[in-house]
């Protein structure tokens, strides 16, 4: 842009140069011009800046048409696939100073991505998974669902599983440039929602954020959403909102004992709705929210549980090979979530390589349940409290080039949360439990290396400190959060400590 706004400058006062008729008017031409240029370049980098802030944004919308384009040419589906061998070593320190891990965990996971676009407006996405341990495990329980959740519709493809594929997207979107003849553009969307690995989550994994954001909710869903940019209409760069609802667990009799109709013995239908609003993305620096309300969550009464021992599962309690049955879930209330997150797509502007290719963001949530009666009679309570309960959390996170080899970056992310600290991140792609959702604190480190253009390397080591049990538990009384000295004298033995190193290898394309 410099190089053709100057050559055009020079051009033009050399043509009126050509008419001078004495020295003196060559030299006050060639003078103005010199002004001409100094202004010019004064100018330039005045707004070099916002330049490069536009570039960014013309790159990422030229790459959403791109990928729109390569799906709408021919009449087939186009398959990607993302496919990944990882190495977890993976390691507990128990209240009572207890230990128990498994030091070489070997998994696979295979994604098959697929989308079609038939013209402009209409487009379908897919994802089909398969993830498993390597071969056969004890008593052959590869699939973890007797009495385990591994097969629990919210995380049913962040487990390692038995060898079936499983749906983890499905959907269609219909976009449009205008909305009731507004300069709007919008889209809609319903189906198996892209919505794991979202914002902030993603960066360690190298990956493309989905929706929403990951501070909150980190979890397989089925719903829809609609997204409209206020960029155009408001004058405010890169805003837009978009309002989210679906059903994370449906009441409904099997086939042939009911037909369908509603059981008044299960528990509710859990329905989520909530908006995400970008006030302001500049292309470099940008301003996320999002809220959220989840109905009738569920959970365990301590009246039902049987005796109660602490499981691996993110400083929690379990139910499992001390119960001969599962205690039956039972719906305990309602709970809003809210996030504010704060990201620079490069910091500063020309200062060096370094910073223009660095990767920050700051991120705050909240938490608030409000509990209802599970049946008539019953006091209501959730989180075994019968007041509504806040929590916080607070996770910050920096990806940066690693300067000693070409296209290499690592990254560190510090999270902590209060002891009333609930998420919806149970799809969290970490073996030791999910870092976001504990009461505590929480270090991860981080590497990723393309070793060609399809294969990628990562190494991640994660450890979390829990101050508080229930952290990745549900909302009843197995969720109340205790001290590690308390849940001993309950005759519980939780996780304190959880680590995780991971080494993996991904093939994408």
């Amino acid at each position: 842009m410099k190089k053709s706004i100057l050559s055009l400058s020079i051009a033009a006062c050399c043509a009126t140069a050509s008419f001078a008729n004495s020295n003196n008017d060559v030299m006050a031409q060639l003078n103005a011009l010199k002004a001409q240029i100094a202004a010019l370049e004064a100018k330039l980098a005045e707004n070099s800046k916002e330049i490069e802030k536009v570039d960014k944004k013309v790159d990422k919308t030229t790459k959403n048409v791109s990928e729109v384009k390569v799906l709408a040419a021919n009449d087939n589906i186009k398959w990607d696939v993302d496919f990944r061998t990882a190495f977890d070593s993976i390691h507990y320190k128990h209240a009572s100073g207890a230990k128990s891990s498994n030091p070489d965990l070997l998994t696979n996971r295979l994604w098959l991505g697929m989308g079609y676009a038939p013209d402009a407006n209409n487009l379908f996405k897919g994802k089909l998974s398969y993830y498993k341990a390597y071969g056969d495990t004890a008593n052959h329980s590869q699939s973890n669902t007797n009495p385990g959740y591994a097969n629990f519709d919210w995380v049913t493809n962040e487990n390692a599983t038995d060898n079936t594929v499983k749906v983890k997207e499905a959907y269609w979107l219909y976009m449009n440039d205008t909305f009731l003849g507004a300069n709007t553009p919008w889209t809609v969307s319903i189906g198996r929602r892209p919505s794991t690995d979202g914002l902030g989550i993603n960066t360690r994994e190298g990956m493309k954020d989905n929706s929403p954001l990951a501070h909150t909710v980190n979890v397989e869903f089925d719903g829809m959403s609609a997204k409209f940019d206020l960029d155009k209409i408001t004058g405010v760069d890169g805003m837009w909102w978009k309002l989210c609802t679906g059903r994370g667990l449906t009441n409904a009799t099997p086939r042939f004992q009911g037909d369908y109709a509603l059981d008044s013995d299960e528990t509710k239908d859990i329905n989520m709705y909530g908006f995400i609003f970008v006030p302001w993305d500049n292309g470099q620096y940008s301003v996320r929210t999002n809220w959220a309300r989840a109905e009738n969550l569920i959970g365990f009464a301590m009246n039902n549980l049987g005796q109660v021992y602490g499981n691996l599962a993110g400083g929690g309690v379990g139910y499992g090979a001390m119960n001969t049955t599962m205690p039956k879930f039972r719906s305990f209330g309602d709970m809003d979530l809210a996030t504010v997150m704060v990201k620079a797509e490069g910091i500063g502007s020309g200062i060096n390589d370094f910073l223009d290719n660095t990767v920050a963001f700051a991120s705050w949530a909240q938490s608030k349940t409000r509990p209802k009666s599970p049946n008539s009679g019953e006091p209501a309570r959730m989180l075994g409290s019968t007041d509504g309960k806040t929590g916080y959390s607070t996770w910050i996170g920096v990806d940066m080039p690693l300067m000693l080899t070409e296209d290499g970056r690592w990254g560190i992310e510090w999270n902590k949360g209060s002891k009333y600290w609930r998420s919806m991140t149970y799809a969290e792609d970490t073996m030791a439990g999910s870092k976001i959702a504990a009461r505590g604190t929480a270090w991860e480190v981080y590497y990723n290396q393309p070793l060609t253009k399809a294969l990628h390397f990562n190494a991640r080591y994660t450890k979390i400190d829990y101050d508080y049990t229930g952290s990745n538990s549900f909302f009843g009384d197995d969720g109340t959060p205790m001290t590690m000295s308390e849940a001993l004298a309950a005759n519980q033995d939780p996780v304190e400590k959880a680590s995780d190193l991971r080494l993996s290898v991904s093939y994408r394309f």
